[in-house]
């Protein structure tokens, strides 16, 4: 009896070492090493605690205008025209000449083994130091509380804000697993071991917090540690600034915020010289970075420092979150009006892959969210087109400016991170969204299309009607640079783009003085004369090779195959209906049967269709380019 008690008693000591191992183990397996904390305290914690505790002069002392006392403007031109907070190390910033920069005024702070301190002495130039991890316990962001001072409200729609489901967002832990989307071949792949670090830049407006701390996480997490530099997150004047403030605790992590609204590109550009990496890396900020997916993009630009690179972009529900693999065999395209597309590779492309589908993609467009490019590279191609506005366009104009200055564009398809792809824009473009992705577009297009433009004008007229501002520095760095022209785009890069059909542009003139004219009507709606007036507008027609006249994208279309029929304004589908013959003495004929365009009645049913009589003046016309 006493010999079994005994093989208990050590059954059991036994047991209860294997499961203090065990669950030993599994938190070592779960730890979250992205969050923990900077061994320095925020310029956040030393802003409230200033206010609290010492009040106003010690926060004056703190945040004291580099050039004079408390409240003296930021001025010159060193001032970058923003009241921006960064936080971060200026021993870093002195590497990229930031250190000194006044950012309207707000002196950097500088961190040291001590704390952080300003130029500004004093004590309130001091953060205490959090536990460093050696010999201690190593602290950890709150990622529950982080996420609750966000969440909805009772009741919130849970798409109102981000247009995407933030509940669902919410739900899920910010290291949650994601399936390894790549071939299995990537698997396998060694990398050199020379890999230059990255600085991660991350610009955001507005953002769900449990979608942008998730980015960050996964960037942390899902890469090694020495190649990331830091992340450098911009906060395009969110409406909280503690959205980002927060997130200064993570290690690795600094804070830009802008004081007014500035859009993705400015933002990007704001980020890009703040950094401190010889290598950049652009995320949105509602992503998730899959496994080995740094390694791969930093290889092809250490190998050439002109190429600009991509993941393979996989999909994330944004109503479950559900992470989705997207297929490697698809590109980056567009048509002529200038809409970014994916398009699967070529038969004979995609066979050529099929031995190493681990090779790199060329890729005509980027989709812009997602890129790697060498930050002396990215200097010297002009950055970004800085008077583009909010958001759209940027990735035409960088990815003609890339292949046309001499680098390359590659989709890299061992590298993958999941994008939340939404229906519509969670906030506000100031002067409609449709205006302001017009206006960039055709900055693009001005700049870097020569004489092709016309086919985007063509394909999306209203966008001559949009003004495009000044141009001539793009156009001198396009002379700097010796970039070639978009013909040699079209016949080296993307020659599956073939140009449309020839067509003219001009009036149908009647009489001399009368002109063939929508009369403000679209879709369904009928076409009369009007008196020219020489301007285009709603007397402004295409007369394409296939015999359409059209106006903007709808054509004249014979209603019926029968004499007297109504004329009128349908989309352009090729039928049968929408082809028309100029003919010697001016009639306008329908190709397949004997009716002309004629203005008898115009004045009560528009124009119409009549049996063709060249001694008719009303079916007489004359098509030219305007006076």
């Amino acid at each position: 009896m006493r010999r079994n008690i005994k093989l208990i008693v050590f059954v059991s000591i036994i047991w209860m070492f294997v499961m203090v191992y065990y669950f030993q183990s599994s938190t070592e397996k779960v730890e979250n090493r992205a969050l923990r904390l900077r061994e320095v305290a925020t310029a956040m914690q030393q802003f409230q605690e200033d206010s609290s505790s010492a009040g106003a002069a010690s926060t004056a002392r703190q945040w004291a205008p580099a050039g004079g006392g408390v409240g003296a403007p930021g001025s010159g031109a060193d001032d970058p025209g923003g009241n921006v907070i960064l936080i971060g190390s200026v021993k870093d910033f002195e590497r990229n000449a930031v250190h000194g920069l006044k950012l309207n005024g707000i002196v950097a702070l500088e961190e040291t083994s001590q704390g952080v301190s300003g130029n500004t002495g004093g004590p309130g130039g001091r953060l205490p130091v959090a536990p460093s991890g050696r010999g201690t316990e190593v602290e950890y962001f709150d990622e529950a509380g982080y996420i609750r001072a966000g969440a909805l409200r009772n009741g919130e729609d849970p798409y109102i804000r981000n247009r995407f489901n933030q509940e669902a967002s919410d739900s899920l832990p910010s290291n949650r697993e994601i399936p390894d989307t790549r071939n299995p071949m990537c698997r396998n792949k060694k990398y050199r071991e020379d890999l230059p670090e990255t600085s991660v830049i991350i610009t955001f407006h507005n953002e769900a917090r449990s979608t942008l701390l998730r980015t960050i996480v996964s960037v942390l997490n899902r890469s090694p540690e020495h190649l990331i530099r830091e992340i450098v997150l911009v906060d395009d004047y969110s409406d909280h600034p503690e959205d980002g403030l927060e997130l200064a605790k993570i290690d690795k992590v600094r804070v830009i915020r802008n004081d007014k609204r500035e859009g993705l590109v400015r933002s990007r550009v704001r980020g890009a010289d703040a950094a401190v990496s010889s290598v950049l890396t652009f995320l949105d900020s509602h992503v998730e970075c899959n496994e080995q997916w740094l390694e791969p993009l930093l290889e092809r630009v250490r190998e050439d420092p002109t190429r600009v690179v991509c993941p393979v972009i996989d999909v994330i529900s944004m109503d479950n979150f559900q992470y989705i693999g997207a297929s490697a065999d698809l590109r980056g395209g567009f048509d002529w009006n200038l809409i970014f597309k994916w398009e699967y590779l070529s038969p004979s492309e995609r066979a050529m892959r099929h031995n190493d589908p681990t090779t790199a993609i060329r890729t005509p467009m980027i989709a812009g969210g997602l890129f790697v490019i060498d930050k002396a590279y990215f200097n010297k191609l002009g950055k970004y087109d800085m008077k583009m506005d909010v958001w759209g366009g940027e990735n035409l104009e960088i990815s003609f400016r890339v292949w046309q200055c001499g680098g390359s564009l590659e989709i890299i398809p061992c590298s993958r991170v999941g994008h939340v792809f939404r229906k519509r824009h969670p906030y506000t473009f100031p002067g409609g969204s449709g205006n302001v992705f017009a206006r960039n577009t055709r900055r693009a297009a001005e700049v870097w299309m020569d004489d092709y433009k016309q086919h985007y004008y063509n394909a999306v007229p209203l966008a001559k009607n949009i003004p495009f501002g000044n141009i001539d520095d793009r156009l001198a760095l396009k002379e700097k640079l010796h970039c070639k022209p978009f013909k040699w785009y079209l016949e080296n890069v993307y020659p599956d783009l073939q140009a449309p059909d020839p067509q003219e542009i001009g009036q149908f003139r009647q009489d001399g003085t009368e002109c063939l004219d929508t009369m403000g009507h679209l879709i369904d709606g009928t076409v009369g004369i009007f008196p020219c007036h020489n301007t285009g507008g709603n007397q402004e027609w295409a007369f394409s090779k296939r015999g359409e006249i059209k106006h903007d994208d709808l054509c004249l279309t014979l209603v019926q195959f029968a004499r007297g029929s109504q004329v009128v304004l349908k989309s352009c589908d090729e039928s049968e209906n929408q082809r028309w013959i100029l003919r010697d003495g001016g009639m306008v004929r329908h190709h397949k049967i004997n009716v002309c365009l004629d203005s008898r009645d115009h004045g009560q049913q528009g124009i119409s269709g009549q049996h063709c009589n060249s001694a008719l003046s009303s079916q007489r016309w004359s098509f030219g380019k305007f006076a």
